[in-house]
């Protein structure tokens, strides 16, 4: 019983599964990816120091320093 050829069907059947290859597929040059991070961070911690200011009701879903839980 021979198995020749089980290693590259094995190949075209992970390809199959993962269709994307090999890492990102944006188009974009790394300088570009950074930029791009970097705006979408500055937004974030913006939004966060404005729900600060605002009294910090937002939707945290941090519990683990709430008060009233019982260990």
């Amino acid at each position: 019983m021979t198995r020749g050829n089980q290693r590259d069907r094995d190949r075209e059947r992970a390809a199959a599964r993962k269709p994307n290859g090999k890492g990102p597929q944006d188009g974009l040059t790394p300088e570009q990816r950074r930029e791009r991070d970097k705006k979408a961070l500055e937004e974030k911690a913006a939004k966060k120091a404005q729900q600060a200011a605002a009294g910090g009701t937002g939707t945290s879903t941090d519990n683990k320093n709430k008060a009233g839980g019982k260990k």
